[in-house]
């Protein structure tokens, strides 16, 4: 699972320094995945409707850019704007396929099914 937050500074590294002491006892039980943003403004910068949207689409079928453009009726070079954000926060990525006579093609697929939220 991925978490999205807001933390200070201090909270941040306060969480680092916690789980280095779980690792050093072996006690770390499964791995997760955190983005933490200081500012409302930086999260609402990263995390819109139009993202969420986005990635829910994803998350229920990868596919190109183009194939995820026209399914949400969207303008296919918003939708790759809207990905690289998304592949920048670790929520997507893009595999390189072979497409049969036709060279390659590149595929979004959703990194995590579940993420969480949280302020």
């Amino acid at each position: 699972m991925m978490h999205i937050k807001i933390e200070s500074t201090e909270d941040f590294f306060s969480r680092g320094k916690a789980i280095a002491s779980l690792a050093d006892k072996g006690l770390l039980e499964k791995e997760s995945k955190i983005v933490s943003f200081e500012r409302a403004e930086d999260l609402a910068k990263v995390v819109s409707a139009a993202k969420i949207d986005l990635f829910r689409a994803i998350r229920l079928r990868s596919g190109s850019i183009t194939d995820i453009a026209q399914r949400l009726k969207r303008d296919r070079s918003a939708v790759k704007r809207d990905i690289d954000v998304l592949q920048s926060i670790g929520l997507v990525e893009l595999h390189t396929l072979k497409n049969a006579g036709h060279g390659t093609k590149k595929e979004v697929v959703a990194c995590d099914n579940q993420v969480l939220m949280a302020w």
